[in-house]
């Protein structure tokens, strides 16, 4: 059976360095998803988080976004906090973790060396987000998890970037009506040089939250 439309195929050639850099990984690292990795939670949901890429050793590793890393401890823990999740996060895909009416993507679903996507690997991966957006019949509010995961977004709805820009806490509603909130992402670096704090994360998916209360 092939792909859905809106996920890339296991051995997706569309990024050559990224392709490359997977084949090392699966010589490297055997027992590693290494692989595009699926969004998690249903297409019924009504937010959708997005990030920026997987980790190397997080979500690359274990095959579910935000999983295996420090990135994934805060954003599981808020989500449970606000009712986005129910269950108990232990940073394996297996947890029985369930999203609630919120799913998670990222803007370039193949691990980038460094965590560094370039330039044309986010506009080439940014057509199975177009797919994955519209196959979501509820979607109401997007958190875009960092300015590249923001401008992301704001290229697969086609929005102005001059009307939407990044920044931590901001809120655009888009021209097909949807909210897109903007946040820091919840990386270590981030959070270990205060640049976002808990508090901080926390603020965005209040909002998030009441928006769709």
């Amino acid at each position: 059976m092939s792909a859905p439309p809106y996920a890339p195929d296991r051995d997706c050639p569309l990024c050559p360095r990224l392709a490359q850099f997977r084949e090392a990984n699966r010589a490297g690292y055997p027992g590693f998803f290494n692989a595009p990795v699926p969004s998690f939670g249903s297409r019924d949901a009504r937010l959708l988080v997005l990030g920026l890429a997987p980790g190397l050793k997080g979500a690359n590793r274990t095959g579910r976004p935000f999983t295996g890393d420090y990135a994934g401890d805060l954003l599981y823990s808020t989500l449970l906090a606000f009712g986005f999740a129910r269950g108990r996060f232990e940073a394996r895909p297996d947890d029985g973790l369930e999203l609630l009416d919120c799913r998670i993507a990222n803007a370039v679903r193949c691990v980038p060396p460094e965590n560094k996507p370039v330039g044309a690997e986010i506009s080439a991966c940014r057509r199975f987000l177009v797919a994955e957006l519209a196959a979501m019949p509820r979607l109401a509010a997007v958190v875009a998890l960092g300015s590249i995961a923001h401008q992301s977004a704001v290229a697969a709805f086609g929005a102005r970037k001059a009307l939407t820009k990044f920044g931590h806490g901001s809120r655009h509603v888009l021209p097909n009506g949807l909210l897109l909130f903007g946040s820091y992402h919840c990386s270590r670096y981030n959070t270990n040089t205060g640049r976002l704090t808990e508090t901080m994360f926390h603020d965005v998916f209040r909002a998030a939250r009441a928006a769709l209360a």
